[in-house]
Order: C-alpha cells, then sequence, then structure tokens
C-alpha cells in the first residue's frame, strides 16, 4: 500500500460542508497560490483543545444495534483521525465539519468527573454499566495533557459502579492501579479496537492511533492482571483488511482476549464523501473496487441506516466475512466469554462510602 495523502498525519484531507450551516468551507486554488507566492502555509494543520461545559456527561443509548445502554464522552472529536469513524457526524452538531475539523477541534468536557459523580449519586439512578466511550476515544492524545478519564474511573471506583471502556490507544495501561482495583470488585471491562494487523494499513486507516503492536500488548498486560478484554475487529472493510479476520481473530486470543466483536464498515452521513476522497488520494488502484465491495455490503450505497442490518452489512460479500468471524470464534474463543459485570454494590455506595445502616 502507498499513501498519496496530501495532509500528512491526517485522516481527513478535506473540510466537509456542515449539513446545519448555510455556510460551505472551499480552499481555492488562488488562495493556495497567494500563500505559495508570499512563502505562508496555507494549513497549519494544528490541533485545538476546546473547553466546553455541558450539563450532563451520561447519555442513554437507544439504538437496537449498540451492546451497551449507557455512555459518557469527555472528549468530542478525536485526533486519532480514524477515516471511518461512525462519530465524525457527531462533529457537526457542535457547529463543525465532520472532516479535519473533527480531528483538529477537540472539544474538552472539563467538568466530566463532577458531573458523573453527580449523576452516580442521584437517588433515581440505578446501577447499569456506563461505557467510556460510545462515540470519541477516551484515551486519545488530549487525555494525557486533561487526565478526564483517570479521574471518571476514580470517580467509579469511589462509588463503586461498573464501568466498559472502548480504546485504541495503550495509554490505558497508565491507569493499571486502578483498573486492578476495579476488577477486584467486578466493575471493569475493556474493549480494545484492532483492526488490522499489518502496520502500513493501521498507519493510513488511523492515523494518530497507538500501533498494532502496543494494541496487542495492552491486550496482553490487561489480561495478565486478571482484567477481561473484548477485541474489537472492527470496522471489518472489504478489499482493505477482510483478507485478515483469521489472523487478527488468532492475534488477539493469543494475548488473552476472552471475545471478539466486529462490524461491517457503512459510510453514514458525511463519512461517505470523507472516506472517498480519502481513497481515491490514498489508495488510487484500489479505490473502485473497495467502494463498489462496500456497496456490495449496503444493498448498492455506502450507508444503510436500518436498525439489525447496518451494522452487519448483507449481500455475498457480507456473508462470506461473517462466515469468517464464525470460524474465527470457533477456532480461537471456544469456551471463552467475557464476564457480566457487578451492579449489585453501587447502592450501598451511593454516598461515597459504605452505609452502616
Amino acid at each position: 500500500m502507498k499513501s498519496n495523502t496530501s495532509l500528512k498525519g491526517r485522516g481527513a484531507q478535506q473540510n466537509t460542508s456542515n449539513k446545519f450551516s448555510a455556510y460551505s468551507y472551499e480552499t481555492r486554488d488562488d488562495f493556495l497560490e497567494f500563500c505559495r507566492l508570499e512563502g505562508e502555509v496555507a494549513d497549519k494543520n494544528k490541533t485545538q483543545y476546546l473547553p466546553i461545559f455541558p450539563k450532563t456527561i451520561v447519555n442513554k443509548v437507544t439504538s437496537p444495534d449498540v451492546g451497551m445502554s449507557y455512555s459518557m464522552n469527555m472528549y468530542q472529536g478525536c485526533e486519532h483521525g480514524c477515516i471511518y469513524c461512525y462519530a465524525r457526524n457527531a462533529h457537526e452538531f457542535w457547529g463543525y465539519s465532520a472532516g479535519l475539523d473533527f480531528e483538529r477541534k477537540i472539544l474538552i468536557k472539563q467538568d466530566a468527573p463532577k458531573l458523573l459523580e453527580a449523576k452516580l449519586k442521584s437517588k433515581s439512578w440505578k446501577a447499569c454499566t456506563i461505557v467510556m466511550s460510545g462515540n470519541t476515544d477516551c484515551y486519545q492524545p488530549a487525555e494525557k495533557e486533561y487526565e478526564l478519564t483517570r479521574r471518571c474511573l476514580e470517580v467509579f471506583l469511589k462509588y463503586k459502579h461498573p464501568v466498559g471502556i472502548i480504546t485504541k490507544n495503550a495509554l490505558i495501561l497508565r491507569d493499571l492501579d486502578i483498573l486492578k482495583e476495579l476488577n477486584d470488585y467486578g466493575l471493569i471491562g475493556i474493549n480494545i479496537s484492532v483492526t488490522s494487523l499489518s502496520e502500513e494499513t493501521r498507519r493510513i486507516l488511523e492515523p494518530r492511533t497507538t500501533t498494532i503492536k502496543k494494541r496487542l500488548q495492552a491486550i496482553r498486560v490487561l489480561s495478565e492482571n486478571g482484567i477481561p478484554v473484548n477485541a474489537m475487529l472492527a470496522p471489518i472493510i472489504p478489499g482493505i483488511n477482510s483478507h485478515e479476520i483469521l489472523n487478527l481473530a488468532k492475534a488477539v486470543s493469543e494475548n488473552g482476549a476472552v471475545s471478539m466483536a466486529f462490524t461491517v464498515v457503512r459510510l453514514n452521513g458525511a463519512i461517505g464523501e470523507i472516506f472517498t476522497d480519502w481513497i481515491r488520494k490514498t489508495l488510487p488502484n484500489k479505490a473502485e473496487k473497495v467502494l463498489n465491495q462496500i456497496q456490495e455490503c449496503h444493498g448498492g450505497s455506502l450507508n444503510d441506516s436500518r436498525f439489525g442490518v447496518r451494522s452487519r452489512g448483507d449481500g455475498k460479500i457480507a456473508t462470506q466475512i461473517h462466515d469468517m468471524v464464525r470460524l474465527a470464534k470457533r477456532t480461537y474463543f471456544k469456551d471463552k466469554s467475557f464476564p457480566k459485570l457487578n451492579t449489585s454494590l453501587h447502592e450501598s455506595h451511593k454516598n461515597g462510602q459504605l452505609k452502616l445502616f
């Protein structure tokens, strides 16, 4: 694979128009020529961290296709820059583009720990696993500076409340001390995303993520400490990583994962335009083949909004993917299972300590 992308270190190569805005953004050739003549940089490609202060942090998940009931996101936007990310569209609700803005304008919910604590202390709240993060990665680069994920884990531990984590960043090992304490009470389950075993594929699909080697190491270290890990082999993209399913399953299983899950890529909303632009610049020789195969999985479209089908796909190619996944589970995950988290402790710890009366 040879990458021809013009904007290094980013997934998206453009800022698509925001469907909620009356205005659109365009980089004109005459502007680029002016910058060249003046010796100026047209795009400095810098990441901005922007503080925001929402009133709540825990969201109820109503989609039947997502295996969680509640989620929370300390950050909106994600510097990892995964080109296929379904969360890109959410950035439009904040007034930004799903393209480069999603990767470069990261919104920081600085009151997240305080909002979480208020939720867990609420008299009406009944313990149910809350997943960090159902939308953007809770261990993306911003976490190194703000440590909101670590502080929220401390809140979950204080109130003995179950929490799930979805990430593709080895930074999670920084918090191994808290994760081990949570696991002592059966309160933690980890989902590590591994999309490819090829570092070159990882680099162009997910430009600012942890290397595959470090992700597998994270699975191994967590597992060696008794912390349950589910491997997310997602998304499966026909023509890019679909041939790796068995090898991926073998690798994560050998490193200790107790279960695996997958989705078939779908390019909803602005992501279809972003992905199409990216693949024609990055993998021009494979672009049409990959796009056609994705469409084959979704009834001739890059997107499929049907519940129960949209994340699984249908058609011959999707069937082949499902067959490979079933074989992988039988071969590498027989007699393994992901545990149910403990919801029985929280009620007696709502005031932050064990109730005596």
